[in-house]
């Protein structure tokens, strides 16, 4: 049977990466976020309050385009963020800080809500959970030119949304990997570790932890 996972989190903690891995490991098919394909983020970056309502539109259109095709798709499949996201955490945020007016999140919100009643809901939603440190280091890492400018506290503000939206998610099972402790690029038990906890969570397994011991 098909089955539909998407992997959520903060910006550079690690999803396309956690996509690509698990695809290869069970042998599914992978949709990752069209992040580089953005020509309005260099601008976001740089002013926010100017072309927040710009860029949200376009990841929503295209977070739209993905969710289209994945339907269409035969094969299981992981999908690098979810459309949920677009709306509830980042432009709910932008919103809060007062970089997106009420008018364009009202009308942002409205559209975002029309489109996801009519798509596919995910099997399973796996949430990277990750420090503002471990964020910091990882954008680093991968040295994306319009990320470097990205402050501390924007950073530690879509956590907190992050936190607010997971406790509230109730679409589907949700599995949280504690992505301080684990790193599943340079250690393979780790992705073992996790691919085994996807693989109980769509099995129907309910209390699905990671503990002390299994993260030393």
């Amino acid at each position: 049977m098909k089955k539909f996972i998407a992997v959520a989190g903060n910006i550079g903690v690690g999803k396309s990466t956690l996509v690509s891995l698990l695809c290869q490991r069970l042998g599914w098919q992978p949709f990752y976020e069209p992040v580089t394909q953005n020509p309005y983020l260099p601008d976001f970056y740089a002013d926010m309050q100017a072309w927040a309502f710009h860029s949200q539109i376009f990841f929503l259109t295209h977070r739209l385009r993905i969710h289209q095709e994945l339907a269409r798709t035969q094969a299981s499949v992981i999908m690098d963020r979810s459309i949920y996201e677009d709306a509830e955490i980042f432009a709910h945020n932008l919103f809060l800080q007062g970089s997106m007016s009420g008018r364009d999140w009202n009308t942002y919100h409205t559209l975002y809500q029309a489109l996801a009643d009519s798509l596919p809901q995910p099997d399973l939603l796996i949430y990277l959970r990750a420090s503002v440190a471990t964020l910091r280091s990882r954008i680093a890492l991968r040295d994306r030119n319009y990320e470097r400018a990205i402050p501390a506290g924007y950073l530690e503000q879509l956590n907190s949304q992050y936190e607010s939206w997971i406790n509230g998610f109730t679409l589907c099972p949700v599995l949280t990997v504690p992505a301080d402790d684990l790193d599943y690029v340079a250690h393979t038990r780790h992705l073992d570790l996790i691919t085994r906890k996807v693989e109980e969570k769509l099995t129907g397994k309910e209390e699905v932890r990671f503990t002390p011991d299994e993260l030393n």
